[in-house]
Formats: structure tokens, sequence, C-alpha cells
């Protein structure tokens, strides 16, 4: 199997930050999402590669777990492969593997124990290294071994709630049984203002009405799972989709928007009031104001979601002229631009 080198998926250094990895993530993630690039039939797998890097660099110990695979991938995988070669028709030849960094990668035991899992819309390499064990994901134990006869160590880390909690799909749970849960999906069809605020759906299943809570901050994708509210232990996944707005237009957690300015504005300026999903505000016009001209209001944009504070809005300036002018009116006109003698923009 190909090791995967998560960091150059990102764009990162090894030593990279995890707000670096957090805003290298965020780029990619707006620049190949499928729903930006419909017609590029690459930028799903893309999209997925950039999230599977994600799912892994910003939780540390899956961090520490694949940066010690990496400096021992040859003998890891040999010792995969030395265990696959009992391994039945469907199980996985990391099934059981126990392998140690040894000395040089800080004495650090890790246990696989994939289970079959279905972990979906991820790589084979990601399977094998942090597949699902019995009753939750492969887990790595730092700093020591796991005792004989033990379960799943305390500091375990659940995929799927990590996933969830990015607004990713992920490995689905595993009832008693071994079986995967199914999963219920309903849509939540979002106005722009209900996704600012937060609000509620109810949503019908199995004859059973449920209200459901969209938290503020979601966007078209975000995942709301609930663990066994989707009739007979199942799953309920409500995917949301906020529809496009007359006025404001988004990118992640920030907004954009025009602002119509007047002649008289553009060219003396002043302040003009700028309507916001939180209310409305002034916006000092400065003189000689450009059409296209960006202003940024910070924190007036979309909270981020699962996150802290809010994005930014930018008003971009839309110089509207007058027309329909008197004859007393052009003259006025043309008096004014022989006295402010104005070079020709072009050359």
């Amino acid at each position: 199997m190909e090791y995967r080198d998560y960091y150059h998926t990102l764009g990162v250094g090894r030593s990279a930050s995890q707000a670096e990895i957090k805003k290298a993530f965020r780029k990619l993630a707006r620049e190949h999402h499928p729903d930006v690039r419909p017609n590029d039939k690459g930028a799903e797998q893309r999209f997925k590669d950039v999230n599977e890097a994600y799912a892994v660099l910003s939780d540390p110990d899956k961090r520490k777990l694949y940066d010690q695979v990496g400096a021992n991938w040859e003998a890891f995988s040999r010792a995969g492969a030395t265990a696959g070669a009992g391994a039945g028709a469907g199980g996985s030849p990391f099934d059981g593997v126990a392998w140690s960094s040894g000395p040089g990668g800080g004495g650090v035991r890790y246990e696989f124990r994939t289970g079959g899992g279905d972990a979906s819309g991820f790589s084979d390499f990601f399977r094998m290294v942090f597949g699902e064990g019995q009753g939750g994901p492969g887990s790595a134990s730092a700093g020591g071994r796991r005792p004989a006869g033990a379960g799943s160590p305390a500091d375990a880390v659940d995929l799927d709630d990590l996933l969830s909690g990015m607004g990713i799909a992920g490995a689905g749970r595993r009832p008693a049984g071994g079986r995967p849960a199914r999963r219920v999906e309903a849509t939540a069809e979002l106005t722009l203002e209900e996704a600012f605020h937060g609000t509620t759906r109810i949503v019908e299943v199995d004859g059973k009405r449920l209200e459901v809570t969209i938290p503020s901050g979601v966007d078209t994708g975000t995942r709301i799972r609930l663990s066994g509210r989707g009739g007979d232990g199942s799953d309920l996944v409500v995917v949301c989709r906020v529809r496009p707005h007359a006025v404001f237009s988004r990118r992640g957690p920030d907004l954009e928007r025009e602002i119509a300015l007047s002649l008289e504005e553009a060219l003396l300026g002043g302040e003009v009031s700028v309507g916001t999903l939180k209310g409305r505000v002034l916006l000092t016009i400065p003189p000689g104001t450009q059409s296209g001209r960006t202003f940024r209001l910070s924190g007036q944009g979309m909270p981020r979601f699962r996150g802290n504070g809010h994005g930014d809005l930018y008003v971009r300036a839309r110089v509207v002229l007058p027309t329909n002018l008197s004859a007393e009116a052009r003259e006025a006109a043309r008096r004014f631009l022989v006295l402010i003698d104005q070079p020709t923009p072009r050359t």
C-alpha cells in the first residue's frame, strides 16, 4: 500500500501549527468543493483527499500516530503484509497487528484492529492505520503498552464524532452484532438568515415527528447526525442546504455584498447605512471612492460553525451615475469637468 503524505496534500510543512493546518484546509476545501467546481470530475476526489488529510492532522493523537507510522513506514508495512498472510477472506492484513516504534520513535506502541469496518470516503491507507475496531475506530496508546486483556484505551478517538464535528461524513458506527448502523438521511433547506441565527426543522421518520435543532453557521453540505434517532436504532443524518440569497453571497464564514453609491457620495465621501445579517451599520465612504472598491466589516459575517466568532462582511462599492440630465445640468457638468481637468484614465 502506498504511503499518503497528508502534509503535502494540504501544502504545509511537518512543523506546521494547528492554525496553519486549519487555514490551509479551509482554503483548499473552498477551492475544490464539488459545488464550486460542478464540471470538474476530479474536484470531488481532491475534496475527499483534503478532508482526509485534515481529519488526521487536526487531531493531535492521530497526527502523532501518523508521524510515527510515516517515520517507520517500511517496517510497518512489512509487519502488515506478514500479518495479512493468515488473514481470512473478509479480514484485514492489519487486524491484530501490534507495532512498536522502538527507542528512536519514542517507544510508542500502536495496535490496529479494523474489524472490517466501513470508513467510506477515505483511502485504504487511512482505513488501515485508523480503521474501526470492535466498538470504535482504531486506537493509539501513547507512552506505554496496553495491559493484557484490556479493551479499547480510554483515550481512543471516536472517528465518527471527530468527522461529524467537522461536518464531514465519516465511518459508520457499529452496533452490537458487528453490522454497520443503518442511516436515514433527510435534507433541510434553509435561508441564509436561518443559517446565521440557527433554527429547527421537523423531520418525520417511521411516522414519528422529530424536532431537529440546526445550529448557527451551517453551510450547504453540513451533516448533522443524531445517533439512534432514525428508527430501529439507526442514525438520523440531516444534510443542510442553504438557498442562495438575493443580497449576500457566501465564502465559508465570510459574506459579500454590493452597496450602491451616488455620484456625490463617491466624489465627496460620507456615511451610508449598510444592512448586515446582524442589523444595520454605518459605513464611512472616503472621498474619491471608485466603483469596485471593497470595504471589510470585521465580525459581520457568518458565525463559525462549531467555532468561535464570526467571519467578515466584504462590501463592494458600485457608483451609480445620474441619468436624464436637463440641459442646465449638462452645462453645469461640462463646467465641472473642465474645472477638475481629469486626465484620461485609459492612459
